[in-house]
C-alpha cells in the first residue's frame, strides 16, 4: 500500500480498512526506533555519533540501491560520511567541509581498484550527492547536540519536524484541496503545508513553556524555521523518488519506508536549526 506523507489528500475510503493495519504495524516499528532515540540523544557524545551514523549507513545504502545502475562507489560515501561525523565531533564545524570534499577522491581511490570503470562519472556523482544529503546533516545533528542544552534542542527540532508533519497530513485530508506540488508529490496540498508549519512552530513552543533556558520568542523561531525546513526536506526526498521511479528509498522500518523515508524531513530541518540555535548565542 503506498504510503500518505505530510500534507497529503485522503484516499478513497475503500483504502481505510487497510490503514489500520498499516497503523499498528507503524506503531510497532515507532516505540523502539523512539527508545533508541532517547537513548542516544541524552547519552550524547561518541555515542550520539555513533548511533545517527548507523542510520546514515543505512540511509547510504538506500542511495546505492536506489541508484545501483550508476555503479558508485559507495564505500567513498560511507567513508567520507563518517569523517564528517567524527570530525563534527572531535573538531567542530571546520571539520565538515574537508571530509565533504574527500568524498572525491576517495570515489577515484576506489575506482582505482576496479576494472570496469564505466559510469565512473556518474558513480562519483552518486558519492558526492549522498554524502552532502546524508552526512553533511548528520554531522550538523552532532553540532547541534554538542551545544549549551543541546539534548533539548535536537529534540526541539524532532518535535517540531514530526508534529509539523503529523499536523500537515492530518490538515491535508481534512482541508487540502489546492495541489502543492503536484509533479513532484500530487497529493500534498498547499492547506496541509499550511497546517504543518502551524502545528511545528506551536509543538517547539510548547516544548519550550517546559525549558526555561529557551525563551518564548526563540522557541516560536526556532519552531517556524524548522517548520518550514521539514517539509523542504519531504519534497526534495519526493523529488529524488519519482525521479528515480520507486516508492520508497527503503524497508528497513517495515511500514513507514526506509531510512531516508523517515528522516528526509529531519535531515534539512536539523542544519536549519543548528544555525538558528548559534544565532540565539547557544554554544
Amino acid at each position: 500500500m503506498a504510503r500518505v506523507r505530510s500534507g497529503e489528500a485522503a484516499r478513497p475510503s475503500a483504502r481505510r480498512p487497510a490503514r489500520r493495519g498499516e497503523l499498528g504495524a507503524r506503531v510497532l516499528v515507532a516505540v523502539p526506533a523512539l527508545a533508541y532515540a532517547v537513548a542516544i540523544i541524552v547519552t550524547g557524545g561518541w555515542v550520539f555519533a555513533l548511533g545517527i551514523l548507523v542510520l546514515g549507513w543505512a540511509a547510504l545504502a538506500e542511495i546505492g540501491t536506489a541508484m545501483a545502475r550508476a555503479r558508485p562507489p559507495m564505500g567513498a560515501a560511507v567513508l567520507a560520511t563518517s569523517a564528517a561525523v567524527f570530525g563534527a565531533l572531535a573538531f567542530g564545524p571546520s571539520a565538515i567541509a574537508p571530509a565533504v570534499a574527500l568524498s572525491l577522491p576517495l570515489a577515484f581511490g576506489l575506482y582505482l581498484f576496479r576494472r570496469d570503470r564505466r559510469r565512473a562519472a556518474w558513480g562519483t556523482a552518486v558519492v558526492a550527492f549522498a554524502t552532502l544529503w546524508v552526512g553533511v546533516p548528520l554531522a550538523h545533528a552532532v553540532l547541534l547536540r554538542e551545544l549549551d542544552h543541546g539534548a533539548g534542542l535536537v529534540v526541539d527540532v524532532l518535535v517540531g519536524t514530526f508534529v509539523g508533519d503529523s499536523a500537515a497530513y492530518l490538515g491535508g485530508r481534512a482541508l487540502g484541496t489546492t495541489p502543492l506540488a503536484a509533479r513532484i508529490s500530487p497529493n500534498k496540498t498547499v492547506e496541509g503545508l499550511l497546517c504543518g508549519i502551524v502545528g511545528g512552530t506551536v509543538a517547539v513552543w510548547v516544548a519550550g513553556l517546559y525549558q526555561d533556558w529557551l525563551a518564548g520568542t526563540d522557541a516560536l523561531l526556532l519552531g517556524l524555521a524548522v517548520a518550514v525546513a521539514a517539509p523542504i526536506g519531504d519534497l526534495f526526498e519526493s523529488l529524488v523518488k519519482r525521479d528515480l521511479g520507486v516508492k520508497d528509498l527503503g524497508r528497513l522500518f517495515g511500514a513507514h519506508g526506509g531510512v531516508l523515508d523517515r528522516l528526509d524531513a529531519a535531515l534539512f530541518a536539523i542544519v536549519v536549526g543548528y544555525y538558528v540555535a548559534r544565532g540565539f548565542g547557544f554554544a
